[in-house]
Parts: C-alpha cells; structure tokens; sequence
C-alpha cells in the first residue's frame, strides 16, 4: 500500500520552529521528488518546497527562503521539512508530496499524504 504520513506538526510561537517529517510506504521515496505544500484557510495551496536527489535541485518559495531546510534519511524512508523563524502567516496544513518526475515541480505529484496542521501564535 502505498502511503504518505506527515507528523510534526503543532502550535508554536512566532520565532519558534517545527521539524515535519514525511514517512513513505509501499515505494522508495529516493526516487521521487518531494515537495512540500501548504493551505491557510481561505487561500490557495502553495508549493513551499520542492527537491530532487535526481538533479540536486531545491525549489524554495520566496515567502520561506532562508528559514526552511529540508533533509531525507533514505534508510527510514523519510523526509523532513525543517522551518525556523516561523511566522503567523506560516499558519496552514502541510502536506508532503512525492512526484515520479525527476525534475523539481510543483503541478506533477502522484502520492499525496494528509497533511499536519502548523499553527503559529502568540
């Protein structure tokens, strides 16, 4: 079965940080490429992130650059998405997302998992 499961997620101050990871099942998440997404009530989803171990590639948004990371420990299957200096606007359910493309995009994804929610408030 092939499966996404985001963790991680919380309520944080504004400056805090959060580390979500990205469990993959059923296929070998090194092969693909992972984006990050997000939704705030209201608003449309964003790529947040999108990376490629195949060319090495990161996408990052402009609205996290700088304060976001992302990072894969391949003998857990797993990705992780490291946000500091987190912000209200920050505030939205993170999805992580695999693609069998090789390049880095953020419109071509095939598994999906159902996302952690990250609240920032003070």
């Amino acid at each position: 079965q092939v499966q996404l499961v985001e963790s991680g997620g919380g309520s944080v101050q504004p400056g805090g940080s959060l580390r979500l990871s990205c469990v993959a099942s059923g296929f070998t998440l090194d092969y693909y490429t992972i984006g990050w997404f997000r939704q705030a009530p209201g608003k449309a989803r964003e790529g947040v992130l999108a990376f490629s171990s195949n060319t090495g590639s990161t996408y990052y948004a402009d609205s996290v650059k700088g304060r976001v990371t992302v990072s894969r420990d391949n003998a857990k299957n797993t990705v992780y998405l490291q946000m500091n200096s987190l912000k209200p606007e920050d505030t939205a359910v993170y999805n992580c997302a695999a693609s069998s493309s090789t390049e880095v995009n953020l419109s071509n994804y095939d598994y999906w998992g159902q996302g952690t929610q990250v609240t920032v408030s003070s």
